[in-house]
């Protein structure tokens, strides 16, 4: 892997997300190459026509509310390139990732992760001042 570097979300990359504030006990879909699982109390995100959940501990530790349903993520995020293809435990599932892909973390320690696209990721994030 290369090495860990700090990022933050770029200006003007807000997400439309609803809680899925109901009593139930979630529901499960394919994406990613795996299946993942959305609780109750998760969040339903669209990014950029992207549509995905986020783990309610993990939103409410990441997102900013702007608007009634409109939210832009405000915490750092660590990242690296994918030197080989493999997959990645997420809160939801397991994501698949190809060689030069990214995987992102919401922490330091390589907790809390996910994978995207080096093309999308450089669209949705920049270096974090030191």
């Amino acid at each position: 892997m290369a090495s860990l570097g700090k990022f933050k979300r770029k200006s003007l990359t807000t997400v439309t997300a609803v809680r899925l504030d109901l009593d139930t006990e979630g529901f499960v879909y394919r994406k990613w190459g795996g299946s993942q699982r959305c609780k109750g109390g998760d969040w339903i995100v669209n990014s950029s026509g992207e549509t995905y959940t986020v783990d309610a501990e993990s939103f409410a530790l990441t997102y900013r509310q702007l608007s009634p349903g409109v939210y832009v993520k405000d915490a750092p995020v660590w990242a690296e390139r994918a030197e080989v293809a493999g997959e990645i435990p997420t809160k939801e599932g397991r994501s698949a990732y190809q060689a030069g892909d990214i995987l992102v973390f919401n922490d330091a320690e390589r907790r809390d992760g996910y994978a995207m696209s080096a093309e999308r990721f450089a669209l949705l994030y920049e270096p974090a001042d030191s």
